[in-house]
């Protein structure tokens, strides 16, 4: 199969991010090895995902789901086609503009993600904690001349406008009583919209990274990456179907948010719900089982602390539970199989890449690993030459496939991408069956009297306590080992942060992995850093440390 597409003609006539993409030469290679990936040359992803919906008999079935109010497919394109006429007619935005998005995660962010691409505008959605001089950073980066921002989420933005004037209007949705309201503007609208005819390269996203190392940056992603993603994990792995009904708790402004729980649904035909509220864990559970939730995404952390309400009410209804955005611990994944009998899907994926590309569901999950190569992908384990190393051998990930890493005017591209290959930054080891096992991040190796130890096992050890209820571990730099291994616990209700528990822990360390592992330094803290998507923030721990 042809590694490098016939290029379709492009529609956008703003040619802001074609232009500050890397030279070609950094580019990864991009790989479409299987039928399913041979993609047309001119593609609209939301015209592919939404308009043909119809043509497949699903217009008439539930797509956007909310406590009170459901929208089907055809129902969806109506109105994200009256959205469409509005950015292009009233506000005069042509393709390849960016349009700012701010919302958490609704019917009406949905609505407005879809209008913004159906319409070759690109889509550079923000999460809702950002305060303004963090979305100053995203305006100053990706240049949108519009916002759309949820009405209880203006006043920063509005700071932020104040300050970079680029941004010259924003528009609220989610205000249904606000005669300047999105859905109000373009309620006299026509429900008929032709589809931008984008060239499938043409640009779609901007992804920016969750900012675990510190300044976030922008993944740009095309028509064709979206949619050779869908052919990927979702149709090999997840495998929904029409009648699954999805819910989960990443932001819609996070690639794996937006692609399982917006694109992949549509994708197989299902439905989304959004609630009126960010969740809890026990509000999930009882969502789940109200609604009759199949499909949940979710982190690692949020199912250890769904599992007791799990165990206590139960969700019949579930069948599939996603796991992405940070390792998941073994301890996690059994605690959640023992409160539901569900084994999580766990996957590794990226914003640069778009969404997962290591993972394996069901018999085919092997204890501890992550899983095998998504179909559509390659990945091996290799040395700082970029050599593969030997199974079972501690080394960096890399890999390419139909969608890889390209940063919207960035120098850390050549940290990324090497000889074609992507970097995701993750240190593995592979077994001789082909199952990814995940060591830690590669800059975040603990190397200690010579010894690699990988934060994420220890972290694994540690949880498997009963008094432990979050940890992280980091390495802490000492003169006499080089490193030391160094834990941040939280402790469950009414447990004592003393030095008997100090030790107590480090003896159940020791008893669990290989004595040499065990953490020299525990302390004792009230929550762990986290990005708004639930990632730990380790270098603000080595900060600290």
């Amino acid at each position: 199969m042809s590694t490098q597409p016939t290029r379709g003609v492009s529609a956008q006539s703003d040619r802001f991010v074609h232009d500050l993409l890397p030279p070609h030469e950094q580019w990864p290679e991009l790989r479409y090895d299987l039928p399913e990936l041979q993609l047309p040359d001119q593609l609209n992803l939301v015209h592919e995902l939404l308009d043909r919906a119809v043509d497949k008999g699903w217009g008439n079935r539930p797509l956007l789901r909310a406590p009170r109010i459901t929208f089907s497919y055809a129902e969806v394109r109506e109105r994200v086609d009256r959205m469409a006429r509005l950015l292009t007619e009233d506000l005069g935005l042509v393709p390849g503009n960016r349009v700012l998005l701010r919302g958490g995660n609704s019917i009406g962010m949905a609505l407005a993600w879809l209008a913004v691409v159906k319409a070759g505008l690109i889509a550079v959605a923000t999460m809702p904690l950002l305060r303004a001089k963090e979305l100053g950073t995203v305006i100053d980066k990706a240049q949108p001349g519009v916002a759309l921002c949820d009405a209880k989420l203006l006043d920063e933005l509005q700071l932020a406008q104040q300050q970079h004037p680029v941004l010259r209007r924003i528009v609220k949705f989610n205000a249904p009583d606000d005669p300047q309201d999105l859905g109000a503007l373009c309620a006299a609208k026509p429900g008929h919209f032709p589809p931008c005819p984008t060239a499938a390269d043409d640009i779609a996203i901007l992804g920016f990274t969750s900012g675990t190392t510190g300044k976030p940056k922008a993944a740009v992603h095309s028509h064709r990456d979206i949619i050779a993603a869908c052919e990927a994990w979702p149709r090999h792995v997840l495998q929904a179907t029409p009648d699954d009904i999805v819910v989960g708790s990443p932001p819609l402004a996070f690639t794996f948010g937006l692609g399982g729980l917006l694109v992949f649904p549509m994708w197989a035909g299902a439905s989304v719900y959004f609630p009126d509220n960010a969740y809890t864990p026990e509000g999930m559970v009882q969502v789940i089982n109200q609604i009759g939730a199949t499909i949940c995404y979710t982190a690692p952390t949020f199912y250890r602390q769904m599992a007791p309400h799990a165990k206590r009410h139960g969700v019949a209804g579930l069948r599939i539970c996603a796991s992405a955005g940070e390792a998941l611990p073994d301890a996690t994944r059994q605690l959640w199989k023992d409160a539901t009998g569900i084994e999580i899907l766990d996957g590794i994926g990226a914003t640069e890449m778009f969404h997962i590309f290591i993972s394996s569901a069901g018999d085919q999950v092997r204890r501890g690993a992550i899983g095998k190569v998504v179909p559509g992908y390659r990945a091996r384990v290799v040395d700082d030459s970029g050599q593969e190393v030997p199974r079972g051998t501690i080394g960096k990930l890399a890999v390419l496939g139909p969608t890889g890493c390209r940063y919207l005017g960035d120098a850390r591209q050549t940290n990324y991408v090497k000889g074609g290959w992507n970097y995701p930054g993750d240190a593995f080891i592979e077994d001789a069956d082909g199952y990814f096992f995940y060591q830690s991040r590669d800059d975040d190796m603990i190397i200690t009297s010579g010894y690699n130890v990988g934060g994420p096992e220890v972290e694994d050890a540690l949880l498997k306590h009963p008094a432990v209820a979050e940890c992280a571990v980091i390495g802490k730099p000492d003169a006499e080992r080089g490193m030391l291994v160094k834990a941040f616990c939280v402790l469950k209700a009414g447990e004592a942060g003393d030095s008997a528990m100090v030790k107590t822990l480090q003896d159940h360390v020791k008893a669990e992995i290989a004595p040499y592992k065990y953490p020299r330094e525990i302390e004792f803290v009230a929550s762990l850093p986290r990005t708004e998507t639930g990632k730990l923030q380790r270098f603000r721990l080595r900060q600290s440390a």
